[in-house]
């Protein structure tokens, strides 16, 4: 009978520190999944040399800007690029400015709110709202005859494949994507966490789901020593694409720097994409 009782004593033991440990981590997910997805660095840098600096709005009334680098040819080709987490527009002036000498395109680096010293708070709802700001704002001053790319680093891999859903580019060029956002919630805690992710998380992203669902080239580039996302997702996401245009796994490549450590075959790879 003490046995028993001892028994249902640890059972019961556990399934409560069960329960207790289940309801802290649907607590966290529910309460700090944009602290986590959104980490725009505090500070706010004007656009360097080279780049120009254009003011919109987004449908919200939400005030927004672009760093344009390059001057457009007729008809203009343009490739708009959305930065990742912990970044900001002006960091990508210098790759904008070598994509400009080597294709002619003109690069678009759109910001987000909440960002580099723009309002707002920034949110899946209202970057989704960003991303199609920053489209209209090429379609109106490149014209409709303009040929759009899109490219996303990182959290802007899930941007640039969202806005892509709604309004197909020319190519879609992704650097370190990541297959879904309820993935990373996995990766960086449990499965148990993932399931919580899919059942209260308000970042829907799904790159893997958008890539299979659209008729555009999908471009990948990925470094196999990335700590961040890792290069499994790169791949799983090129492998989904309904049309796979060509993958890079850039050998000692991490999470930024892909230009970089790959060099001119990771300038030649995002050429051939834009051509």
């Amino acid at each position: 009978m003490r046995l028993a009782r001892w028994v249902r004593r640890v059972v019961t033991g556990i399934v409560i520190a069960a329960l207790a440990v289940a309801a802290a981590i649907f607590a966290f997910v529910w309460f700090a999944q944009e602290r986590i997805t959104y980490q725009p660095p505090r500070i706010a840098e004007a656009a360097p040399a080279g780049a120009g600096r254009v003011e919109y709005v987004a449908s919200d009334g939400q005030p927004l800007y672009a760093l344009v680098v390059g001057a457009p040819e007729r008809p203009a080709r343009v490739l708009l690029a959305f930065h990742g987490n912990a970044d900001i527009a002006p960091w990508l002036v210098p790759w904008a400015a070598e994509i400009v000498r080597r294709t002619g395109y003109v690069v678009v680096l759109a910001e987000y709110r909440g960002y580099n010293g723009l309002t707002g708070v920034p949110r899946a709802d209202g970057i989704r709202l960003d991303a199609r700001a920053a489209l209209a704002f090429v379609r109106s001053r490149f014209g409709t005859d303009a040929r759009i790319a899109y490219y996303g680093h990182s959290l802007g891999t899930a941007v640039s494949a969202e806005l892509a859903g709604e309004s197909p580019p020319s190519v879609l060029i992704l650097e370190s994507p990541f297959t879904a956002a309820a993935d990373m919630a996995a990766l960086f805690g449990t499965p148990l966490a993932r399931f919580a992710w899919r059942l209260f998380g308000r970042i829907p992203y799904d790159t893997r789901a958008c890539v299979q669902a659209m008729d555009v080239p999908v471009w990948v580039a990925h470094g196999d020593s990335d700590r961040l996302i890792p290069v499994r997702m790169g791949r799983a996401v090129f492998a989904a694409a309904r049309r796979p245009g060509e993958l890079l796994i850039v050998p000692g490549g991490g999470h930024n720097g892909l230009a970089e450590s790959g060099g001119p075959v990771y300038w030649e790879w995002i050429a051939r994409a834009l051509r």
